[in-house]
């Protein structure tokens, strides 16, 4: 038997929060214990979509970087956004996207700096670039409350 992982953590959640929370008390920890399932229903949710919004966070950035490469007069900082708009992903593990991610970031925050700094149209289209992938970034993060 091969145990669905979504499904196992759909039914101890329910378990929490319909048969064992009502008959916990004091109502702290009664109320402990559903927070604790609604956590394990998002951390469904999240499962179901982790990799797909890692892979999406980081394609989008390189995209960012291989467009603003061109009007990055810092040859250093070109080359390294060269390079990472280039790159691909190795694995598909969550820890490995995770890295991929927190490295294309640190550089996306390199980037806006820089492009803060400068007084030009292409600073300023490279500084909108950024912000709409925070944007959006925040918007694929959004969790769900899934009723039961």
């Amino acid at each position: 038997m091969k145990p669905d992982i979504g499904r196992v953590l759909e039914v101890m959640a329910g378990t929490l929060m319909v048969d064992v929370a009502p008959n916990v008390a004091p109502p702290y920890r009664q109320a402990s214990v559903f927070a604790n399932a609604l956590l394990l229903t998002n951390i469904r949710e999240e499962l179901d979509r982790i990799a797909e919004r890692r892979v999406d966070e980081n394609r989008a950035l390189r995209a960012i970087f291989a467009q603003a490469a061109p009007d990055i007069a810092d040859a250093a900082l070109r080359a390294r956004l060269v390079e990472a708009a280039e790159a691909q992903e190795t694995s598909l593990r969550i820890s490995a996207l995770d890295a991929s991610n927190e490295s294309l970031r640190q550089l996306a925050i390199e980037l806006h700096a820089y492009v803060e700094a400068q007084d030009a149209p292409a600073a300023r289209r490279i500084e909108a670039l950024l912000w709409r992938e925070l944007a959006a970034s925040t918007e694929r993060r959004k969790l769900g409350l899934n009723a039961f």
